[in-house]
């Protein structure tokens, strides 16, 4: 293990420092606030909001501290991947880097999938429902905002940051548009929601199976970190960011699910275009219906924002891979004009791509969106599993002296993050109701994810034995490099 530093060392992949404060505010915002996983959540119903608080308090807020905590140990670029390396070894920081960019393999064709649904929307009538069945322009629209997607990072963060800084601002927008509406509803005794549908009952009445979308709606702040090499001051700007996104994120999160409850009856509501229901339904009883065609163009611009920071993220723990040898160096290379990591971008535009055209094989578009969604649950869960033991050997080890928080905060974030964690993949294998075929969902989701994790397996092997073979002849492998001032 190379030699700690007291302070970040400069890239030696010449990555340009973009990112500021409000960059990562907004980064976070657009990122951690998916529109489209709003209506997954609310479809579930009012009891919903009791697992909503739950996992703000166990899972949100225990991940804000791991990533303020380990972020000032290890600030470089890669974040979780070099966290999990420096506390378990290489393997389980590149498993963990692998399920965290397979995530979003499965996670931003979702996101494509609700812009190609809020475009249906807008065109409305028998075109709508024609669009909302046809395989065909649920390819062909999503593959195309991915690719532009994939350009418009490989020409640096100076330009992808504006797609994210946009974005994030389009959700807010569109956040506190909705829960105006819906108050004004509330106090016009309009609302579909009662005090009473919030009455706490047995467990059983709580909607366990949505529990896994919620702590899949609520990652995000480690994208910051990932990017540690990109952000100017990182040991200032983080904690800061982290602070002051995460607030907002909790609060909107909050907001847009009641919003929703109230404003379109439960079963009526469907997992695509549940928002945009809303925002109709309300907005024609306001006599404000032209407000629909704008804010929808808002909600395809943040979904194009959480696209672009989803991908962006992805790509940089590609990239640290490829410099450590343990995927195709080529994913290490950087534009040598846009300083971006291009070969990982446009990798993952590829295997995205391909994930969108298999994500239809026996299924319906719904089926495909949700399935879709779990699979990115199942998969981001094990790299947070990572995140929180990392942090967790951190906290328990009296070897380690706490940077940012006093060791029993960390000691309670690491435990509560763990678990909630744990409980959020378990979570991921029990189908919703929209799921029609239960055992090709199982067998889907079971062959899927084995699949990947024994790939990463025999990749790690396969590239560890080239490693060791080119140290063997004199030629070290560079490594992804962060910095511990510890």
């Amino acid at each position: 293990m190379a030699t700690p530093s007291a302070t970040p060392a400069p890239a030696s992949n010449s990555l340009v420092r973009a990112l500021g404060v409000m960059d990562l505010t907004w980064l976070y915002l657009v990122a951690v606030v998916n529109l489209n996983v709003v209506p997954v959540i609310a479809v579930a119903g009012a009891p919903v909001l009791w697992l909503l608080g739950a996992a703000i308090l166990f899972f949100f807020l225990p991940q804000g501290i791991g990533v303020i905590e380990l972020a000032e140990h290890l600030p470089g670029e890669g974040g979780l991947y070099l966290w999990t390396k420096d506390a378990y070894g290489d393997f389980h920081g590149f498993l963990c880097g692998w399920c965290y960019w397979m995530t979003n393999m499965f996670f931003v064709p979702s996101l494509l999938f609700y812009v190609t649904g809020v475009t249906s929307y807008i065109v409305g009538g028998s075109t709508a429902a024609q669009l909302n069945d046809s395989r065909l322009f649920f390819f062909l629209l999503p593959v195309s905002l991915l690719w532009i997607t994939i350009f418009a990072n490989v020409r640096g963060l100076g330009v992808g940051k504006w797609v994210n800084n946009i974005g994030g601002i389009g959700a807010l927008v569109i956040g506190g548009a909705v829960m105006i509406m819906s108050a004004i509803a509330a106090f016009g005794h309009h609302g579909q929601l009662h005090a009473r549908d919030l009455a706490p009952g047995g467990m059983g009445a709580l909607p366990l199976a949505t529990f896994g979308v919620i702590t899949l709606a609520l990652v995000g702040m480690e994208l910051g970190p990932i990017m540690g090499d990109e952000v100017r001051d990182p040991l200032r700007t983080i904690p800061r960011s982290v602070a002051v996104g995460g607030s907002l994120c909790a609060l909107m999160y909050t907001g847009c699910v009641v919003a929703l409850l109230a404003a379109v009856p439960g079963k009526q509501m469907t997992a695509v275009q549940g928002l945009l229901q809303a925002i109709d339904g309300m907005s024609g009883s306001f006599g404000i219906a032209w407000i629909l065609l704008p804010l929808a163009i808002l909600m395809a611009a943040s979904i194009a924002g959480s696209t672009s920071a989803w991908v962006s993220g992805s790509a940089r723990i590609l990239f640290v891979c490829g410099l450590d040898r343990y995927m195709p160096k080529a994913l290490g290379k950087v534009h040598p004009r846009h300083h971006s990591p291009y070969i990982a971008l446009i990798m993952f535009g590829v295997l995205a791509s391909a994930i969108i055209a298999m994500s239809f094989i026996g299924a319906s578009v719904q089926e495909a969106y949700l399935t879709l969604l779990d699979l990115a649950v199942a998969l981001q869960m094990i790299s947070y599993i990572y995140l929180f033991l990392s942090l967790a050997k951190r906290a328990f080890s009296k070897a380690s002296a706490p940077k940012f928080f006093r060791r029993p905060v960390l000691q309670l974030a690491a435990l509560a993050g763990l678990c909630t964690a744990s409980l959020g993949f378990t979570m991921a294998f029990v189908p919703s109701r929209q799921i029609s075929s239960i055992g090709a969902f199982e067998l889907k989701m079971i062959l899927t994810l084995g699949f990947i994790l024994a790939l990463a397996s025999g990749l790690f092997v396969y590239y560890s034995r080239l490693r060791a073979e080119g140290s063997g002849s004199g030629m070290a492998a560079p490594s992804a490099r962060g910095s511990d001032a510890a």
